[in-house]
Formats: structure tokens, C-alpha cells, sequence
């Protein structure tokens, strides 16, 4: 199906071939009639799959109609979790939007708010906002919602996990009923659902439509995972002989804490490789500068805290490592789905530490599948983990004797679960305490 069976006019359809697109995805092809029919909508959709275009395209033709805008006043709010995510969609509406006569802008926090307050005051079309930035624009009254007609919440379910629900509440009960409301989420997790819930009570009697396009325990498809596993003192040395021996064209590198992506960009700078690191303490202007160079191809290897975890959009980035393994499945999701996006191949590697062991085994249930393990020269651990999260055997604690009992506590297991959890186990087996879930440190020797 073309773009044009989706009811876009010609100048759009000329920004959207300018940029290359050739056909609508799933979710656009879905989301984009909804939309332009005025319902309301609740979304679920993985990272990577063209959501951006899917809510920002019908917006653009419903606005394509010459209007008066009076000042301080927005039609379309789009409420993103971060600043980079914010810079990037308000990047996709001056795209989409280049052949029509409209206006749009971003604000968030970490840059000077007056620019931002004089670029509001004849009145905006599309404004993209991170919800600091917003409340303080409109407590300022630089900025007022009466001719609102669309709200969008982009990746709500980071919003949830940042704690931003009580300043979506807020900015939510400033806003006229009279609009349409569009709420686009990787995960719909219950805290999800209750923004979902308060985010349409102004339509109870025509309830949003709800679509989804994939499986929200997925990644994409076309994005080929594996994983090494190594002793946490050797990681930089396994990733510059990684770069280099496999000669990495680019790289997004994943890492926990700031501090760490500091130390890392020096080690790798000693090895002779430059790398650049984003994280909360590096000033926005810096921030954008750098992500600038990694998208534009100047900067090749790019250290990150979860702080660009999701909401960049780098064109064909081949690759993502987990150089530290993220304690949730959801942002394992998020991170890798970096790569391999709008149908594009890509790769992600994740390094696999002690203490690891129990991150892997949520990821790979979550995921439903195993991920490829392989082995590099030098670099192999002790012992590697197990060969599957089957092995992790879950066992509880066995009740006591009875006083005067001669059975061993080893026997109070019946007969049947121990059959079970034998069958269960494939591959290399993992050493289990019985009074510990987690596994034994002879896995690592």
C-alpha cells in the first residue's frame, strides 16, 4: 500500500518521498486513518517501527488549512520523556512539514527559557515539550492551551518509569476536554493503562480505538543478537579489540553509571580509539553537539547512559552494545531498538559479567527466546553462563522434619518435582542452592 491510499495530500506525499520513504510501516498504516477520522487513540508499538511519522503525518494534514493563530497559543502538544526525544520529533515535524505553511518548535529544560518563551509569543502550530519545560512556560503564561486541538504522549511508558505521571496530571487538567488524544507506548503495563484511562476520560462516550502492532515482549525482528561473556575487569579491552578487529563502521555503547562512561572514553582513547559520552552532566548545548557528530557520521563510537535510551533516530546505526547489561528487560528492549529500525538490519551485543545471571534470565524470558552466545579469542571467562535461562530452576525452601524424623532434608522434595526440574534443565547445569534463587558461584568458577 502506497502513502497515497492513506488519505496524505501532495505536499506531504513530496516531503515524505524527499525523505525516502516508500511505503507506510504497520503502525502508519493503522494509526494514520484513525487519526485523520478524529478518534481518539491508544497505541502500542515497539521502538523502530515509524510511530513518529504515524502521529505526526495525519496531524499535518488536518492542520493543512489556513488558520489564523492567535499568540502564546499551540493546536498540536506532543509531550515526550527526554530532551533528545523532544529534539527529534520536532526534527521529524520541520521535515514532514517542509512544502506547508506551518510553524513548529521544541522546548525543554537545560537551555535558556527566554529564546524559547519570544518563539511562543506569535503562537505555534505543533509544539514538542518535555513536561518541566511546559508547566513552567505555562505558570509563566508564555504559553496557553484554550485552542489546543491535539495532544499527543509520545513513549508514555518511559514517561511512567521517570516519574513524570504526576506532571502529566497536572499539565492534563490544564487543557480544554474538547480535543483529540493520541497516546503512543513500547509497553502497557497497568500504570500505562491508568494514564490511558485519564488521558481519554474527556471522550467516554466514544472510546478510543486501541491498535498494536506488535508484541510488546519483542524486538524487532530484524536485529541480530548475541552475547559474550566476560570478567568485568576486561570489558573495554574486549570492546577496542572488538572495534577494531571487526573494524565497527559505528556504535552505540550502553553503559550504567556517568562516571563509567567517562572512564571509558579515556580507556578507549589510550587504545587509540575516540569516543564521545552523553550523559546527565554534560551540558545540553554539548549534548546536542555530540549526538549532532554520531548522527551526521563525524563522531563513530558513542558512550551513553540510559539518558539516550530511546528517542534517537540515527539512520542506518548498524549496532548497539550492552556494555553494561540494564537491570530491566524493557530497557534492554528500548537500547537495542536503536539499531535494525524501519525494516533496516543491525546488530546488538551485550556483555555478560558476573552478577549478570538473573538481568539475563528476565531479559531472555521476556524476549521468549535464547540468545546466541559466542566466544572470542582471549576473552572467555572462567566458566561461561549457563547455555539457558532453563537452567535457572527455581526450588524453595523444604519444610523441616519433624523432630524424631530420620529423612534427610535432601529427600523432602517428592519424587515427581525432582523428575520435573531434571527434565527442565538442558545444556550445561547450573549449581543451584535450594535456599537461594540465585545461582551458585560455580557457574563462574
Amino acid at each position: 500500500m502506497p502513502f497515497s491510499n492513506l488519505g496524505l495530500s501532495d505536499p506531504i506525499l513530496h516531503a515524505i518521498n524527499e525523505l525516502g520513504y516508500t511505503a507506510p510501516t504497520p503502525i502508519q498504516k493503522q494509526a494514520i486513518p484513525i487519526i485523520l477520522s478524529g478518534k481518539d487513540l491508544i497505541a502500542t508499538a515497539q521502538t523502530g517501527t515509524g510511530k513518529t511519522a504515524a502521529f505526526v503525518l495525519p496531524i499535518l494534514e488536518r492542520f493543512n488549512q489556513e488558520r489564523t493563530l492567535r499568540g502564546k497559543r499551540v493546536r498540536a502538544l506532543i509531550i515526550t520523556p527526554t530532551r533528545e526525544l523532544a529534539i527529534q520529533v520536532a526534527d521529524n515535524v520541520a521535515q514532514y512539514s517542509r512544502h506547508l505553511n506551518l510553524t513548529s518548535m521544541a522546548v525543554y529544560g537545560g537551555v535558556d527559557v527566554e529564546p524559547q518563551k519570544e518563539r511562543l509569543i506569535e503562537g505555534v502550530d505543533i509544539l514538542v515539550a518535555t513536561t518541566g519545560r511546559l508547566l513552567d512556560l505555562a505558570h509563566q503564561r508564555a504559553l496557553h492551551f484554550d485552542e489546543l486541538e491535539v495532544l499527543v504522549l509520545d513513549e508514555a511508558d518511559r514517561m511512567v518509569d521517570m516519574g513524570f505521571v504526576g506532571d502529566i496530571n497536572k499539565i492534563i487538567d490544564r487543557l480544554p476536554e474538547a480535543r483529540q488524544n493520541l497516546l503512543f507506548s513500547a509497553t502497557m503495563s497497568d500504570d500505562v493503562r491508568d494514564i490511558a484511562d485519564r488521558f481519554t476520560d474527556s471522550k467516554v462516550a466514544s472510546p478510543a480505538v486501541e491498535i498494536s502492532v506488535s508484541p510488546k515482549t519483542k524486538a524487532a525482528n530484524t536485529i541480530h543478537q548475541w552475547l559474550i561473556t566476560v570478567d568485568k575487569d576486561t570489558k573495554s579491552a574486549l570492546l577496542s579489540h572488538l572495534i577494531n578487529e571487526q573494524q565497527w563502521d559505528q556504535a552505540l555503547i550502553f553503559i550504567e553509571k556517568k562516571h563509567a562512561a567517562a572512564k571509558l572514553v579515556v580507556q578507549l582513547a589510550k587504545r587509540g580509539i575516540v569516543a564521545e559520552a552523553i550523559h546527565g552532566d554534560r551540558s545540553q548545548a554539548m549534548r546536542e553537539k555530540i549526538l549532532a557528530d554520531f548522527k551526521s557520521g563525524k563522531l563513530k563510537y558513542l558512550v551513553a547512559t540510559g539518558v539516550a535510551a530511546r528517542g534517537l533516530d540515527i539512520g542506518e546505526l548498524s549496532r548497539v552494545v550492552n556494555y553494561d547489561l540494564p537491570f530491566k528487560p524493557e530497557d534492554y528492549i528500548h537500547r537495542i531498538g536503536r539499531t535494525g529500525r524501519a525494516g533496516a538490519t543491525g546488530e546488538a551485543i551485550s556483555f555478560v559479567a558476573m552478577g549478570d545471571f538473573k538481568n539475563l534470565c528476565a531479559i531472555e524470558s521476556r524476549l521468549d527466546q535464547i540468545i546466541e552466545r559466542k566466544e572470542i579469542d582471549g576473552f572467555a571467562v572462567r566458566k561461561e553462563v549457563p547455555v539457558s535461562v532453563l537452567n535457572f530452576v527455581r526450588t524453595s525452601k523444604p519444610p523441616m522434619p519433624k523432630s524424631g524424623s530420620q529423612k534427610s532434608r535432601s529427600n523432602t522434595a517428592p519424587p515427581q518435582n525432582r523428575a520435573n526440574a531434571a527434565h527442565k534443565s538442558r545444556g550445561k547445569k547450573a549449581s543451584v542452592d535450594k535456599n537461594d534463587d540465585r545461582p551458585n558461584k560455580h557457574i563462574w568458577g
